[in-house]
């Protein structure tokens, strides 16, 4: 019985706690202002890095989340495709014009980047003048 205790304690204690954790990453989000212009060219950027500071491959999602709760994704500033699942490695620039329409509401740009097995949710509120 002993014996058998024994063996039990030393396979817990040989496991590492943090055993099957994933990898953990940074990311940030950095844009001019929480108020662009209409029909202007509003450019973010967003940045994702390992603990050391060194760029890591990941993917973006960049979504716009209206007052009512509504998701809409993003297009590529240059084009009429969506930031959705765009690889990247280290650094992501991209720009966005808001239209008219959209003046005066309070929106929340929400970013997702996934990188080395893991999840970061990036939120930006922006009202357009």
């Amino acid at each position: 019985m002993r014996l058998r205790l024994a063996a039990v304690c030393a396979v817990v204690l040989a496991v590492p706690l943090g055993a099957g954790a994933a990898p953990s990453f940074k990311a940030t989000f950095a844009a001019p202002t929480h108020t662009p212009k209409v029909n202007a060219k509003w450019v973010y950027v967003v940045r994702a890095g390992d603990s050391a500071g060194r760029p890591v491959k990941a993917t973006i999602t960049s979504q716009l989340v209206d007052p009512y709760g509504g998701v809409h994704a993003v297009e590529f500033g240059c084009c009429k495709r969506f930031v959705t699942n765009r690889p990247f490695t280290g650094v992501f620039r991209d720009y966005v014009r808001y239209p008219p329409e959209s003046q005066g509401f309070r929106l929340v740009f929400r970013v997702t980047v996934k990188a080395l097995g893991g999840k970061r949710v990036l939120t930006y509120w922006v009202k357009p003048r």
